[in-house]
């Protein structure tokens, strides 16, 4: 591929990961918050962590090949390569972003499966009974922008750095700056593989990010009717966290096709 496109959008990338940046810099709660928060049990917070420590667990040791099930992840594959050998055979602009455009494309996608089924959930007054699902479809939607950028996402390092992803992207301030530029090392030095740590670990750090983010819409999910209230969160969070693996994924694209060799 041309190198003088792929550092264009390097820095195009680069503005795009500032502007999430300045978006998260702070958490912003809303005066509902304050409202229902004396009325959220105690053990709700643990509860919903470990919610979400069994679905990983699930998903990961049996889940994949039903989400697999889902695209085709060989077509998805194959047109990667038509598309990198006509990148590389045009060399022109449009035949880098068009890599790009097709993982915002199934983001997409997948995100108006997660507010159906979120809302879905919500008028039914399920919360917790949500997540296996809401977590199928944001890994779903992770896993078709890996393919679309050329990775695979079904290695034990693979899905560390998926959860990894998944963790920063719930950050706030300098946390999300440490944490970004953890991940960025990993990418540009992907030798430095004791950085991606261990996975049960991994499951329980990200597991906590998300429960004490969605706490408190979680527990608005489980009551009848106005759970849909909460249902919308599933879309809210999923855009969120696949906005930055987006963004993640675009850099180690960028970065392989640069010359340095990204094998995770």
């Amino acid at each position: 591929m041309n190198k003088k496109h792929l550092q264009e959008e390097l820095k195009r990338l680069e503005k795009a990961e500032t502007k999430f940046f300045d978006k998260n810099m702070e958490k912003r709660l809303t005066g509902w918050h304050e409202q229902i928060e004396k009325y959220v049990p105690d053990n709700l917070n643990n509860t919903l962590n470990n919610a979400f420590c069994k679905a990983f667990e699930l998903i990961f040791e049996k889940g994949t090949g039903i989400i697999e099930k889902t695209y085709n992840k060989e077509k998805k594959q194959q047109n990667y390569k038509i598309n990198e050998y006509a990148a590389d055979l045009r060399g022109n602009r449009a035949g880098v972003k068009k890599f790009g455009l097709l993982a915002s494309r199934s983001q997409t996608i997948n995100m108006a499966i997660s507010a159906a089924e979120g809302i879905g959930m919500g008028v039914l007054g399920m919360g917790l009974p949500d997540i296996p699902v809401f977590l199928s479809v944001l890994l779903k939607s992770i896993y078709e922008i890996a393919l679309n950028y050329g990775f695979e996402y079904d290695t034990e390092k693979e899905q560390i750095f998926i959860l990894k992803i998944m963790k920063t992207a719930l950050l706030y301030g300098e946390d999300l700056r440490y944490a970004d530029a953890d991940i960025n090392h990993i990418i540009e030095e992907p030798q430095d593989y004791e950085k991606l740590g261990d996975k049960g670990q991994q499951i329980k750090d990200t597991s906590i990010a998300l429960s004490e983010e969605m706490l408190y819409l979680k527990f608005i999910q489980g009551m009848p009717i106005v759970g849909m209230i909460g249902g919308v969160a599933d879309v809210v969070y999923q855009k969120k966290i696949t906005d930055y693996a987006n963004l993640k994924y675009k850099r180690r694209f960028l970065i392989k096709h640069l010359g340095e060799e990204v094998v995770i």
